[in-house]
């Protein structure tokens, strides 16, 4: 079989018509490498890579990219220089291993560094436990679920970015031509986000405060707008897409141009106290930026929260089906591991996968009792019945976003998770800093399992869809979130040195910040805002009974303005890009280049983010500190426009075939 003339099945996307079978391009009748000495060293090495490159840039800008694209792309590139043969499955595995990345790194970064925002005592070795126990969790939860999504929904769930990393792999398998795009996209990215972050060459937010005018609305009507010009997050925004994008702006655009500005009008002269911890400042004392974390940010955790039950009630009949094909499969006398299945749909021996789950449960209670997470046996176990109920229901969640948007909502769910445990942990005598603690490591764990059961989902369509063995990518997934566990904390430390996550100049990591928000009130004698939450909620269910994704929306109104409107600009790209010829297979084609730049934009810029952040810590300062404060941000319209050029003139100049 020639590469080339490889190809998905014409029933790879639709549903099946009765008695029709779908027979992926590594038939289940032979064995193909899959996992080998390279597969899983060029794996391990995408971990490390893509675990510290994702860590930045989710502390940075408060997103977290998915790794597959780029790491298939990689893949894919090194298979065809190496002159490999049998590739197509062997890079089904170093995408799988390497995609726990971007998985563990969100579970990570979105709470425990609230651990160093609120100052209290957590030691590397209990945040390596919340990542690692919390992704072994995800993985066992979900794979009783791989079937149901898989293979029972087949053509039902569109999978967007198992459709795209699935293309990348195919047709690369051909020649590898798109890693050429990425690494040129990556370099561009990379040198531009580089030369931001080094050396202030030019300013990298523009404000509406730059001039006189937007600094007194500013001051008196407290209205501002902030855009983030870099590479990374221009890239984000061009894999969400437009419409996801416009959403997630519209609730930016709310809470800074409607609620905070009609706080101060009307109750600019009065101090509103709603957790009673101590607040002195009036509203017009403030400036936006303080309104908007002290009080417009709760609005959105709101909403989070309440479009992550609205998403538990709508996946009840998911979690139901799933559940009678997993209990099939248990009470089977083969086991789906045994010969008696097809190689394409042999998972772990659901009998293992029991008693894994139940190890894993018994570890996470020996981590809470003796790690130091709570103070009694009593506390670790209402910990981990948090854990493992949270976990359970929230895991069909994860998947069922992931299969229809490409999306998880971790962060609005990890929310809700420490609302709970928070009022929980109160309720059993847990307060102060060691009660914050032990919420966040909680936490930890639920974001981290939730995390990797929602981008665990995407490695298994993919593997359906090729013919990769479920129980291999299943095996080999616990080392991948093994390495990524080690690779962010150690990343998470050095970048808290470096820059920390409080004071000016500081890493924003606004999920954190809002998972701090969210607990610390709780801790410390006072009360959360129940107001603004209830605001939130109405506002959800508002939302979601006129059709509109509420949890985006939500998740706008509580990241900084200045990262979501690049995504905006991002999506217009996008949306431009695969519109403007009357033929579709053009606009498929140059939604598909578009797509590696992206991806080139945001691996190339976070990986030098990651040095940029390497050379401060090593105390090399290049920065041009002068310069920056006086030109950087009238400068930086220039090289943002020469970026903004750039992808649309990269994307839309296709090599004549």
């Amino acid at each position: 079989m020639e590469k080339q003339k490889i190809s998905l099945p014409e029933n790879a996307q639709r549903e099946l018509a009765p008695g029709e079978e779908y027979r992926p391009i590594l038939g289940a009748e032979k064995s193909f490498k899959e996992v080998t000495l390279y597969s899983v060293a060029v794996g391990i090495l995408m971990v490390v890579l893509f675990s510290a490159a994702a860590a930045y840039l989710g502390l940075k800008v408060g997103q977290v990219f998915e790794a597959a694209i780029p790491i298939a792309i990689i893949a894919v590139g090194l298979t065809t220089a190496l002159g490999k043969k049998d590739g197509l499955g062997q890079n089904v595995i170093i995408q799988s291993i390497g995609g726990c990345s971007g998985a563990v790194v969100a579970g990570a970064i979105f709470t425990l560094p609230a651990i160093y925002i609120l100052g209290v005592e957590v030691n590397f070795w209990q945040m390596f436990l919340s990542s690692l126990l919390g992704g072994v969790l995800g993985i066992l939860f979900l794979i009783p679920f791989r079937k149901y999504f898989v293979s029972e929904m087949h053509g039902k769930y569109p999978f967007p970015e198992a459709t795209a990393t699935t293309q990348v792999l195919v047709s690369g398998e051909g020649g590898g031509a798109g890693a050429k795009t990425l690494l040129t996209a990556g370099l561009v990215g990379g040198l531009y986000d580089f030369i931001i972050a080094t050396f202030g060459a030019w300013g990298e937010t523009l404000t509406t405060t730059v001039v006189g005018l937007g600094q007194t609305l500013a001051d008196k009507a407290k209205v501002v707008l902030k855009l983030n010009t870099g590479a990374a997050v221009l890239g984000l925004g061009y894999i969400i897409g437009l419409k996801y994008c416009f959403i997630i702006c519209c609730g930016s655009l709310l809470v800074w141009l409607v609620i905070i500005p009609l706080m101060n009008l009307f109750w600019g002269g009065q101090v509103i106290d709603l957790m009673n911890t101590g607040v002195v400042q009036t509203i017009a004392q403030m400036s936006p930026e303080q309104i908007f974390k002290d009080y417009a940010r709760h609005i959105g955790i709101g909403g989070i929260a309440t479009a992550g039950i609205i998403g538990i009630i709508k996946s009840f009949g998911v979690i139901k089906g799933a559940v009678g094909l997993a209990v099939n499969e248990f009470s089977r006398k083969g086991d789906s591991a045994s010969g008696e299945s097809a190689r394409t749909q042999r998972d772990l021996p659901m009998k293992t996968v029991v008693f894994g789950i139940v190890i894993a449960l018994l570890a996470i209670f020996a981590f809470f009792a003796l790690g130091g997470v709570v103070n009694n046996v009593w506390q670790a176990l209402v910990g981990l019945v948090i854990v493992g109920i949270i976990s359970f229901l929230f895991t069909t969640v994860a998947a069922n976003a992931i299969a229809i948007v490409g999306s998880n909502p971790v962060s609005g769910m990890t929310l809700m998770t420490l609302i709970i445990a928070s009022l929980i942990l109160v309720a059993v005598g847990l307060k102060g800093n060691a009660g914050m603690a032990a919420a966040l490591v909680i936490g930890g764990v639920v974001c981290t399992a939730l995390s990797v059961a929602g981008s665990f989902i995407t490695d298994l369509k993919i593997g359906y869809w090729i013919g990769s063995t479920p129980q291999k990518q299943e095996g080999w997934k616990f080392l991948g979130v093994a390495v990524s566990a080690v690779t962010v904390c150690g990343v998470m430390l050095v970048l808290n040195k470096t820059y920390g996550f409080t004071g000016d100049g500081a890493l924003v990591a606004p999920q954190a910040n809002a998972m701090a928000a969210v607990i610390q009130p709780m801790f410390s004698g006072g009360g959360a805002p129940w107001l603004l939450y209830g605001i939130g909620a109405v506002l959800a269910i508002v939302l979601t009974l006129c059709k509109i994704p509420a949890l985006p929306f939500a998740l706008g109104m509580f990241i900084p303005i200045d990262l979501n409107l690049p995504l905006v600009v991002g999506g217009a790209i996008a949306w431009y890009v695969g519109s403007r010829s009357k033929d579709a297979k053009v606009n498929a084609a140059r939604s598909e280049k578009g797509t590696l730049i992206a991806s080139g934009f945001i691996a190339g810029g976070a990986l030098m983010g990651v040095v940029s952040a390497v050379l401060r810590f090593a105390n090399v300062d290049l920065f041009l500190t002068d310069w920056s404060t006086r030109y950087g941000e009238a400068v930086a319209i220039v090289p943002y426009l020469a970026l903004i050029a750039y992808t649309l003139y990269a994307s839309m100049k296709l090599e004549k075939k």
